[in-house]
């Protein structure tokens, strides 16, 4: 589902310039959980950026699915992301002045990908599918953060996107729910998606089927989880 090659991205700096990410290679399959690990400033947002095409490499290639997204337009990538890749965030950036349903509507009325009339009732069934249903017409402020950040989800997968990618999406919340959103992340992944974390949390590691790690912007190590439960099935 995901293929990178020689990826490197580089920024400019009133210091000079800085190699975020330097000659990555990484192959992602269909329906595979991924961690990424790696400290602070290790490239692992940036890699997430880019993967999604919020971001642009300086040198190398990014293939998802079978579109080569670092050659298309600013408007071709804007329609492309919009459809195949769902965001989740730390701090769960829902818009505050919307309800929860409209949050989750709101890309499927930028992409169309629902004609208007099913748009409610899609965002209804996924909030149902994340478990907050019953808040679908309060604002976020009225929510707590496990429950925004399960909108947050519930808004990533509006357009059934083929890729998940989330930045700490465990960070702010208690371990246990936590563990409730690690859950559903693990269903997504079951059903097919394919899902991308980018993580300090040890328990998201123990739960993907890989880990990648990080260092300085390199590929560190990129390993089979021998815990994670697809790989015990398959024992």
């Amino acid at each position: 589902m995901i293929k990178l090659q020689g990826l490197t991205k580089s920024y400019y700096t009133p210091a000079g310039e800085f190699t975020a990410l330097r000659d990555i290679d990484l192959e992602v399959g269909a329906g595979e959980f991924v961690a990424i690990a790696g400290k602070s400033g290790s490239g692992k947002s940036t890699l997430l950026n880019l993967i999604g095409g919020i971001d642009r490499p300086s040198s190398g290639t990014v293939e998802v699915g079978d579109t080569e997204i670092h050659r298309l337009s600013e408007n071709r990538l804007a329609v492309w992301r919009g459809r195949n890749v769902g965001f989740v965030f730390q701090f769960f950036q829902l818009l505050p002045t919307l309800t929860v349903a409209e949050n989750v509507m709101l890309p499927m009325d930028f992409c169309r990908t629902y004609p208007a009339g099913q748009r409610r009732k899609r965002a209804s069934d996924l909030l149902e599918r994340v478990g907050v249903a019953v808040q679908a017409d309060k604002l976020p402020s009225a929510l707590s953060g496990g429950e925004q950040q399960r909108a947050a989800i519930a808004r990533a997968l509006a357009n059934g996107p083929r890729v998940i990618l989330a930045d700490e999406p465990t960070g702010n919340l208690d371990s246990a729910t936590g563990t409730a959103v690690l859950d559903i992340f693990r269903a997504m992944a079951g059903s097919g998606t394919t899902v991308v974390i980018a993580t300090h949390d040890r328990d998201i590691m123990r739960a993907a089927d890989r880990k990648v790690e990080l260092a300085d912007g390199a590929l560190l190590v990129s390993a089979a989880n021998p815990a994670s439960a697809k790989h015990e099935a398959g024992r």
